[in-house]
């Protein structure tokens, strides 16, 4: 005869495993001996490895009893039954897997691979990632509307970091975003964006101001919204080139400036 410390090392389990096992009444418990001891014989083993076996296969307990009783064709349903059941759950096991390897991915779990390279190539240029996270956050917004015309606006983005003329708006602009409204370098700076703009508008290849009129005025109004949360010093930027003839950010557009009011003599 066996203690429960025996019978759990003939069967390959632990002593908790056992007791876990009897709670579920799944094997038998003796009677205590004379000495209040629980004595197992090798009928109890045998129980026990079926038991384990079927665990280790994925059998869940509360089908473990309903198995131990069955006769082969029973036995034969209930297993095809629980393969079924198991084929399911490694089905869903290997979509979440899918999930949190998109998760690692990063960008790539909001933007197609044409918004990705565009953030890598500003990675390239020294872009500070602060910025790359605001254009990230504007792709995303962009790429969830109009997932169909990423492409083509990304090539117009590439275009224009890879030309000296846009490239040094982007810079500037970017080094001007951390600045204070107060700071008296925003007039001079402003001034400057808007030259710049007006004079690399023509170099940048295949753009021309106010492409992405596409944007409708909602999802205008929203990447807007970004620039101006996230640059203290937005609101002057887009005023000055109001001023200058100049209407939006997003769908930035020229506009016929009102006439000069003649002097009065």
């Amino acid at each position: 005869m066996l203690t429960i410390s025996q019978l759990a090392a003939y069967a390959g389990v632990t002593v908790r495993a056992v007791r876990h096992y009897h709670a579920k009444k799944l094997l038998p418990e003796p009677a205590r001996d004379h000495s209040g001891y629980r004595r197992y014989d090798a009928a109890a083993v045998v129980e026990l490895i079926r038991i384990r076996t079927l665990a280790d296969a994925g059998v869940p307990l509360s089908r473990v009893r309903e198995l131990l009783a069955a006769d082969d064709a029973e036995f034969a349903a209930a297993v095809e039954d629980i393969d079924r059941r198991l084929r399911a759950e490694i089905r869903e096991r290997q979509r979440s897997r899918s999930r949190i390897r998109e998760l690692a991915a990063g960008e790539s779990l909001a933007l197609p691979p044409e918004a990705v390279a565009y953030l890598d190539r500003l990675r390239e240029l020294g872009v500070p990632e602060r910025a790359i996270t605001m254009e990230r956050d504007a792709w995303i917004l962009v790429a969830a509307q109009l997932p169909e015309q990423i492409p083509a606006l990304m090539a117009v983005k590439r275009a224009q970091v890879d030309t000296p003329a846009g490239l040094a708006i982007y810079l500037e602009l970017v080094e001007a975003a951390g600045w204070a409204p107060s700071d008296p370098r925003v007039p001079a700076f402003a001034d400057r964006l808007v030259s710049l703009i007006e004079d690399a508008a023509g170099d940048w290849e295949g753009y021309e101001p106010g492409e992405e009129s596409t944007f409708d005025d909602g999802l205008a109004a929203l990447l807007d919204a970004v620039f101006l949360n996230a640059v203290p010093i937005a609101p002057q930027l887009i005023r000055r080139l109001e001023e200058r003839g100049w209407r939006g950010w997003t769908k930035l557009e020229r506009v016929p400036l009102p006439p000069e009011r003649p002097r009065e003599a």
